[in-house]
């Protein structure tokens, strides 16, 4: 898209990305730069039709060759079926939570990630995002990471710049966001700054949890703090070649196969999933130009209280939890596609070489008009 004039807009931001909890919802009014005032957000749990449709897809994904999804006319019955369900939940949370008076100007809408393949250059997240324009009656910003992956980047993480626009010239930090998969914002004194997926945060404990229980989660990190965390199998998980390589990078949340872990019980399984993500995140830490003094904490997983505690344990920095900063934590991912999406309107950078590898910086997003 073109540059535009900057200018202040009421953006909403939409957020499900890589988990199966829901869609978390942020309203900002920004100009995509430096002016960020917050309004509020929310969150609309998928229910259990929906959530199921996308498990299934999730798993069949990884059977699907990238030839076969880069075209909707050759996605298999049951993707369709999916981004329908992401729609109608999509258009159900926004028409729940927009009011007569927040004056609406843009959707930022992420969509739902059923697989992300950097190496082969293609990301996919579902939902119509014209359909969602037409029915609202307000443009849309989607597909956020589309050009940059066509500009040799990893598609991922886009959140560093709007952690970089939050904390200003309060630096150097880290903002950790644990998600379906974990990513670190490395933010240095003036300009500087590196981001790259650390490894899995929520997404496989939820998945093991959900497989042998029915849960969505391990609530508090109770059934982790009731287990041990079983050496040879996390030496194993910690053995995958992705920790090798150099950043910035990026992964799926199905990356990381969990073999390892199969004749674990469900707490000793949960406590190595957990211990997994925290030593992900210690030894994403090495590869940051220099230790920071802190580190925020953002995303669902600073619920977890077993992860927290194995995440102070094995980083060695000070880390905070972003409420505590005056952040909405639950919601960041959200604001920061709303953000995302005045910027890509603005026509300024989503991405820089060193956040996702992208061969310059790059703006983006697909615009879907109400129209």
């Amino acid at each position: 898209m073109a540059a535009a004039q900057k200018s202040l807009k009421a953006s909403l931001g939409l957020m499900s990305g890589t988990s199966l909890d829901g869609i978390d919802l942020a309203l900002l009014l920004s100009d995509g730069a430096e002016a960020i005032s917050f309004r509020r957000d929310g969150f609309v749990p998928y229910d259990t039709p929906t959530r199921d449709l996308l498990r299934g897809a999730l798993d069949a994904a990884v059977e699907w060759p990238t030839t076969q999804l880069k075209n909707p006319s050759d996605w298999p019955d049951k993707l369709h079926q999916a981004e329908q369900a992401v729609t109608a939940a999509h258009l159900a949370a926004v028409q729940g939570f927009v009011r007569d008076t927040d004056n609406l100007e843009l959707i930022g809408f992420h969509g739902q990630t059923i697989t992300h393949r950097p190496d082969e250059a293609f990301t996919l997240q579902i939902g119509d995002g014209q359909a969602l324009a037409h029915q609202l009656g307000c443009d849309v910003i989607g597909q956020f990471r589309r050009a940059d992956m066509q500009n040799g980047g990893q598609g991922a993480p886009l959140a560093p710049l709007f952690h970089a626009a939050l904390l200003g010239d309060n630096r150097p930090q880290a903002v950790l966001n644990l998600g379906g998969v974990g990513n670190i914002s490395w933010l240095g004194r003036g300009d500087e700054i590196l981001a790259f997926d650390t490894g899995p945060a929520n997404a496989l404990i939820d998945d093991w949890v959900n497989e042998k229980t029915g849960k969505a989660f391990d609530k508090d990190g109770a059934l982790a703090a009731a287990g041990e965390v079983d050496a040879a199998a996390l030496a194993t998980l910690m053995a995958h070649d992705y920790f090798a390589k150099q950043p910035p990078k990026s992964l799926d949340r199905l990356s990381f196969p969990t073999h390892a872990i199969q004749g674990l019980s469900l707490e000793d399984g949960a406590a190595t999933l957990t211990a997994f993500t925290a030593a992900a995140v210690a030894l994403g830490l090495e590869y940051c130009p220099a230790k920071p003094a802190r580190m925020i904490l953002c995303g669902g997983g600073r619920h977890n209280k077993t992860l927290c505690a194995m995440l102070a344990e094995r980083c060695g920095v000070d880390i905070v939890d972003c409420d505590g900063l005056g952040w909405r934590g639950d919601s960041l991912e959200a604001q920061a596609f709303a953000w995302l999406a005045v910027r890509a309107l603005n026509g300024l950078p989503l991405s820089r070489p060193e956040t996702t590898g992208v061969a310059q910086s790059c703006t983006g997003g697909a615009l879907y008009q109400a129209g």
